[in-house]
């Protein structure tokens, strides 16, 4: 689990050497999918299923502004100055799974956005602080919900976080909003996905023709963070990655 998840933080980080104006997000799938397979993985995402039986056309989701995720990458999807693009990723490595999400600034992008940004991203790590054995899925959900909603910001309800291992999906749901003490207790050696969606209106969101992206009803932007962790007695610990983006960005 922590190769696969290594190897999805790794295509984050080669990923973010080519985000910039004018860059398309099919141009950036195309990247993610040879960086992933010269690596000895499979990009999970390519042709992953859907209940409206659409199967999803590309290796990375690239969810730009409004778009709050599962955006599918488009030659017409031009990235501009001020943009934020969200990427989830998705790796299948030796029969275990890695997934992970980072929503990235786009040349200059203005305070507003960038404080949106940092509020989700500040959640993600609350709610990996409240991970730990013996606890339960609502303490993470109610320290994301708090941290956003505290701030103004809208919590996406329709989509949630979930366990991982063998499968891309699996118990349990983690949601981002909730209350302590309730849902699923953690167990040691349990794996899960925490992903703060987050947006800097109303949480309302609807679905996009193409059955896969999902925008904000007010078309406000978005913001989504994700780690994959493994639950431990004490700290969480981190399976996934920003160090090869932050040292990009830097």
């Amino acid at each position: 689990m922590r190769r696969a998840n290594q190897l999805v933080g790794k295509t984050l980080g080669e990923l973010a050497k080519h985000i910039k104006p004018g860059v398309t997000t099919l141009q950036l799938d195309k990247i993610a999918d040879e960086f992933i397979r010269d690596h000895g993985a499979v990009p999970t995402f390519k042709n992953f299923p859907s209940p409206y039986g659409v199967p999803f056309p590309a290796s990375i989701c690239t969810s730009v502004n409004d778009a709050v995720v599962h955006g599918v990458p488009s030659d017409d999807d031009v990235l501009k100055d001020g943009d934020i693009v969200s990427i989830d990723c998705g790796t299948l490595l030796d029969g275990f799974n890695g997934d992970s999400a980072y929503t990235f600034c786009v040349g200059e992008v203005s305070e507003e956005v960038k404080q949106l940004l940092k509020t989700t991203r500040e959640a993600l790590y609350l709610g990996i602080e409240n991970a730990v054995a013996g606890r339960h899925v609502g303490d993470i959900s109610s320290a994301v919900q708090d941290h956003c909603e505290k701030e103004g910001y809208g919590v996406v309800r329709e989509l949630t976080g979930h366990g991982i291992g063998r499968e891309m999906h699996e118990d349990p749901q983690v949601p981002n909003y909730g209350r302590r003490g309730n849902g699923v207790m953690l167990k040691a050696g349990m794996c899960i996905a925490i992903e703060p969606m987050i947006t800097m209106g109303d949480r309302s969101i609807y679905m996009m023709p193409d059955r896969w992206t999902i925008r904000t009803r007010d078309g406000k932007p978005a913001a989504h963070f994700e780690h994959t962790i493994a639950i431990r007695q004490g700290k969480a610990e981190i399976l996934s990655t920003f160090e090869e983006i932050e040292n990009i960005n830097q």
